[in-house]
């Protein structure tokens, strides 16, 4: 069954490369509507944008989204992790600015707010892209694939020489509420030089210590330090989620990468659906949904976010 939330959410956070607040509303959506993005500060030209693999126009520092008008939407990948991770169908996300409010760098307030309001099953049919056969994205030593697999599993490995991040690796079956434990509170970092160079362009101008693990040679500048030992391969993992979210529809198979970023998840978007008999759209059995995220959700599961 599709899934949305039972009433709306309002959330007001910092814009992470204006600096600006950042206001956006989740509002429930009819039951085969998908996920979609509005901005409410334009009004001159269509203001509505579809959660959409082929509607990414940026991956240098987020995913951002384009409409045919020119409208866009940046930073969305952490907000469509926590709603791939939560199995939400159906929703509108309302924002009066071009970017998604960064929040604490992880996507543990939009989670927090979602298991709060609640979801309901609405009387439709989920689908699934379903694996079908091995594919794979190339750039340089960073590789991204899907394989088959009967349960969505992430399987990441990241390695930062010379730094306190070191050599990180974790793979994790998505099923029965795994993202809300092991991965929503999960943070973005980044190298102070990489910070150093980004507000030297004037961007990330509202990124502080409380919403990003910054790197600093062998130590974190972060004074309570990492969440998690693997915090930094965890918070790739959330990435991958909510990029690969954009397919538009949950994916039943198994995403590797290997120092991937939003860029390479796209373009393995984009080969498979032009790639015939990559994937294979299906309508969720019971079997499949217990073999999704967002399936055994449980309200215990909200300590892990509160």
């Amino acid at each position: 069954m599709q899934r949305t939330l039972k009433r709306q959410i309002s959330i007001i956070g910092t814009g992470l490369h204006s600096g600006r607040p950042a206001r956006l509303k989740l509002l429930p959506a009819a039951a085969g509507q998908g996920i979609w993005f509005r901005r409410a500060d334009i009004n001159d030209r269509n203001n509505m944008i579809a959660a959409s693999w082929d509607l990414v126009s940026d991956t240098q520092l987020c995913t951002r989204i384009t409409n045919e008008a020119g409208v866009s939407v940046a930073t969305i990948e952490h907000l469509m992790a926590a709603l791939a991770g939560l199995g939400v169908s159906n929703v509108i996300v309302e924002l009066d600015g071009p970017e998604i409010p960064i929040m604490d760098g992880s996507a543990r307030r939009f989670v927090s707010e979602i298991l709060r309001v609640g979801l309901i099953e609405q009387d439709a049919p989920a689908s699934i892209w379903r694996v079908m056969k091995p594919l794979r994205v190339e750039s340089g030593a960073a590789w991204a694939e899907l394989t088959p697999a009967n349960a969505f599993v992430i399987d990441f490995d990241i390695e930062f020489a010379g730094t306190i991040i070191g050599h990180q690796a974790r793979v994790l079956d998505m099923r029965n509420g795994a993202f809300i434990r092991e991965l929503a509170d999960c943070r973005t970092f980044c190298r102070r030089q990489d910070v150093d160079s980004m507000l030297a362009r004037g961007l990330a101008l509202g990124g502080n210590l409380e919403n990003a693990l910054v790197v600093n040679g062998m130590s974190y500048e972060n004074p309570e330090g990492p969440r998690r030992v693997d915090e930094c391969v965890r918070h790739k993992m959330l990435d991958a989620l909510g990029d690969l979210a954009l397919a538009g529809a949950p994916i039943l198979g198994r995403y590797t990468g290997f120092h991937a970023g939003h860029g390479l998840t796209n373009q393995l978007l984009h080969k498979a659906f032009a790639t015939p008999g990559t994937l294979k759209l299906q309508t969720v059995d019971p079997i499949m949904h217990q073999n999704l995220p967002g399936s055994g959700l449980n309200r215990a599961d909200l300590a892990f976010v509160s």
